[in-house]
């Protein structure tokens, strides 16, 4: 493993690999190949084309498109001058995106052209070739700004509670703290170097789309660039360019290995597959196991912690640690993990609570929601995460439970409240709950359980239609329940619980 090196921001980092690495492969996209000596160049000249636009240090810009090497061109950018980069998830519906995009405040959005019908009042620059050209005409000059460790750097938005997206802002310090600890503890799954390749399919607009392409810029490594999760290119490119390190939700790993072309495919160059989102299935372990030949290892981490902050080693995943393997790992070097009680009191080992996290990777804030904040980070800098758990005497995580509801299919977050809140526009539906229910594509899929109003007739197809007209399709219910009325306690809470118990029945989690 290579030396540990600080770096405070990322654009210092890309600015030390262009000069120890200059003519190395930095970012692949199809054809196109950018050096870390070009990758550096136009960082500075988006910096200063920001600029030149009018914004100053702390303002945001705000991207919607897909994976490219543009895209963290302009993160990288907007890293090195100053400015915050806010990705939007291209699957969101129209009017999801334009709330966010309103809420940024950003002033300029740079978008690609399958979405740029949508709604924004600010300057807009298409990526391709208007971005090239806009790119290629700013000056390379260095950065005046300065810009240190605590300043923000990132703006993710994720799904609320109360059914509006909040906005994550995490600081470069956030992202930078951690690989040098990892680097000197030998945590080498989580640490790719330079001379690595590795691939990033994972969605931009989540932490673990943007977070792994400015980790890899962190680490000097080589990113091949897919702008979807597309299992035969995935395959393809592993052999092609000889790919060490791929990181995949266990959904789409299994749709990887089902893919025709996995069949004979050469894994060889694989030396490790980390995974998030969800457990992995151990009839999908022992597969991929079998047919990558690598090793794999678990990350549990969150938006509001840069993502990953424990990990289930590969040492983990082997025959006789079976009992380890449906937890979530150990806390990585420099993360403090807790159980808290409903009044906030830390409880012993084995015991059921919330799961705490104390670290250099905790967000800043969410953007303009002082409330929110409070009620997720304490004043002694914990951030109360809302899943259920329990550590055991060797310190492992085992997640039990959402305390606060949330669904992940797919590796998506889906909170019941955006779905319901979209649902109850419906002119014959009295009263609806969502729930996540198994599934073994998807982990979990949604389900929505509907009252219909008396007189009215529902079908499961014309509920899912409406819905797919005002929110993401991934949001939407994939199956529908008809009851008389939603159980509820004495102060009307509906009890997801109680809903949810038939299809978890036999289960030995209450999430997948």
């Amino acid at each position: 493993m290579t030396e540990a090196i600080n770096h405070d921001t990322f654009g210092d980092a890309l600015a030390h690999h262009a000069q120890a690495q200059p003519d190395a492969p930095a970012l692949r996209f199809g054809e196109r190949v950018t050096t870390f000596a070009e990758y550096d160049r136009r960082a500075t000249q988006i910096a200063n084309g920001l600029a030149a636009l009018g914004l100053r240090k702390g303002d945001r810009v705000a991207y919607l498109g897909k994976n490219s090497d543009q895209a963290v061109e302009l993160t990288l950018g907007a890293a090195r001058g100053g400015f915050v980069i806010v990705p939007v998830i291209w699957r969101l519906a129209p009017a999801e995106v334009a709330w966010i995009l309103e809420d940024s405040t950003a002033p300029v959005l740079f978008v690609e052209d399958e979405f740029s019908g949508v709604s924004f009042a600010g300057r807009k620059i298409a990526m391709g070739e208007e971005f090239a050209q806009w790119r290629d005409s700013q000056s390379d000059a260095p950065v005046t700004a300065e810009v240190t460790r605590d300043d923000p750097v990132v703006q993710l938005y994720t799904s609320g509670t109360t059914g509006r997206p909040k906005g994550v802002v995490l600081s470069h310090w956030n992202g930078t703290n951690l690989r040098p600890v990892l680097q000197r503890e030998g945590i080498y799954w989580y640490c790719a170097e330079p001379g690595d390749t590795m691939i990033l399919a994972m969605p931009y607009g989540h932490i673990a789309g943007l977070g792994s392409a400015m980790n890899a810029a962190q680490a000097g490594t080589e990113l091949i660039l897919h702008a979807e999760f597309d299992p035969a290119l995935t395959i393809a490119d592993i052999r092609r360019h000889k790919v060490k390190w791929i990181f995949l939700v266990p959904a789409a790993l299994r749709i990887m290995l089902a893919h025709p072309d996995a069949e004979n495919a050469d894994f060889s160059s694989v030396k490790g597959l980390t995974y998030g989102a969800s457990p992995i299935p151990l009839d999908l372990l022992k597969e991929g196991v079998d047919r990558l030949g690598c090793e794999f290892a678990q990350l549990y981490g969150m938006t509001e912690t840069w993502g990953t902050v424990v990990s289930l080693a590969p040492e983990d995943h082997r025959p006789g640690r079976e009992d380890k393997m449906r937890s979530a790992g150990k806390p990585l070097p420099g993360v403090e993990i807790a159980i808290f009680d409903e009044d906030r009191r830390r409880l012993p080992a084995g015991e059921i609570g919330e799961v705490a996290i104390r670290s250099d990777c905790v967000m800043i804030e969410y953007w303009n929601r002082p409330e929110e904040t409070a009620k997720t980070l304490t004043e002694d800098g914990w951030l109360l995460t809302g899943d259920a758990g329990i550590l055991d005497e060797e310190g492992y995580l085992f997640i039990q439970d959402r305390i606060k509801d949330m669904i992940i299919t797919g590796g998506e977050n889906v909170y019941p409240a955006e779905v319901e809140s979209a649902l109850y526009g419906h002119d014959d539906i009295a009263d609806v709950a969502v729930i996540g229910v198994p599934d073994e594509k998807w982990g979990e899929a949604v389900k929505a359980v509907v009252v219909a109003k008396p007189g009215c007739s529902l079908e499961q197809d014309g509920v899912i239609a409406y819905a797919k007209e005002r929110i993401a399709g991934f949001k939407c219910p994939k199956s529908v329940d008809f009851i008389e009325a939603l159980p509820r306690n004495p102060s009307g809470k509906i009890l997801r619980r109680e809903l949810r118990a038939p299809y978890w029945e036999g289960q030995e989690r209450q999430v997948s």
